[in-house]
């Protein structure tokens, strides 16, 4: 029998299959404690249900930047073979981002899954760090780009266009106060993010041009991280209204309420499961399913579900799971 992605041509609308949870972390104690917990989730999901970010901009003490580096890079290079681990260097115009690139990206591009550039602004930045990166060796290792201000928003659909880049994430602090206080300090709480016209806007622009171009919308932090229903609210709204499929954590008690909240619910599985499986023993013509009509039109939603579903560890019936078995 065929395999569903043989069939639905753009099944999955994203170039990535990422897991829906990116996880900062740049204390070493911390970051240590970040892959343990990592490791012990895949156990408990069976499969790698979020990436763990070594931080080197905020993470990185004033004055050790090189020093921090060289951390991040052992850290990365101990990591259990089936880790996930990506590092946030400098932006492209800071003093310590050659070095940055030099030592992780130089020794460690191998067992990282991408870089994270902060306060990208153009293409050209964009152009820098891929340059960077192919002088360090890792002319394979994908960009995730931070976008930070409202002109890098206005350029987002032209930073989502470059080849290099696998994500776009916005960053809600910075972007509201580049605005000089024209946007109250209320739009960075969790509530506000959602209603002050200005983020809404700006989060809608990296969404769209993260779809338009196949890259992964990733959605910005919630600081309030000991409110675990503000920080699931966030997640849901993220996700069902703005198109986010990948959020943010900043703190531990993050990761399991982002996990929820992004992944397809029971009953929604189950739906997607019947359709894909009747479409597959109809050789993907059209059937009629509990009254309504689908093809391959509907056919490429419904699998993207279990796609999601298959990343984030929920449960799939046994004939749905082989069609993820290697």
């Amino acid at each position: 029998m065929s395999h569903p992605r043989d069939v639905l041509l753009g099944a999955q609308s994203s170039g990535a299959l990422l897991p829906v949870c990116d996880h900062y972390s740049g204390v070493e104690v911390r970051m240590r404690k970040s892959l343990q917990l990592q490791a012990e989730m895949t156990q408990e999901f069976g499969t790698c249900v979020f990436d763990v970010t070594l931080d080197c901009e905020d993470g990185a003490p004033v004055g050790g930047e090189a020093e921090h580096a060289a951390l991040v890079t052992e850290l990365a290079l101990a990591a259990a073979p089936q880790a996930r681990v990506a590092v946030r260097v400098h932006p492209v115009d800071h003093p310590s981002f050659e070095a940055d690139i030099a030592t992780i990206a130089g020794k460690a591009a191998n067992r990282l899954t991408h870089i994270m550039v902060p306060k990208v602004e153009s293409v050209a930045d964009v152009v820098r760090a891929e340059q960077a990166l192919n002088q360090a060796g890792a002319t394979d290792l994908p960009l995730h780009v931070l976008i930070e201000s409202p002109a890098a928003v206005h350029r987002a659909f032209d930073i989502a266009a470059h080849a290099r880049v696998q994500s776009l994430s916005f960053g809600l602090m910075d972007f509201v106060s580049a605005h000089g206080g024209a946007i109250p300090a209320g739009g960075m709480s969790s509530a506000g993010q959602f209603t002050h016209p200005l983020v809404v806007r700006a989060k809608l622009e990296i969404a769209s041009a993260c779809h338009a171009h196949g890259k992964v919308p990733s959605h910005c932090v919630v600081t309030e991280f000991n409110d675990t229903q503000a920080m699931r609210a966030a997640a849901e709204r993220a996700a069902h209204e703005l198109g986010y499929t990948r959020m943010w954590s900043i703190h531990p008690a993050q990761i399991r309420p982002i996990l929820e909240a992004m992944s397809p619910k029971a009953a929604d599985i189950e739906v997607a499961s019947e359709i894909v499986l009747a479409a597959q023993a109809a050789d993907w013509a059209p059937i009629s399913h509990r009254g309504q009509l689908h093809d391959r039109a509907s056919y490429r939603f419904f699998w993207q579900v279990l796609e999601r579903a298959h990343r984030t560890g929920r449960h799939l019936p046994a004939e749905i799971q082989r069609f993820f078995q290697d």
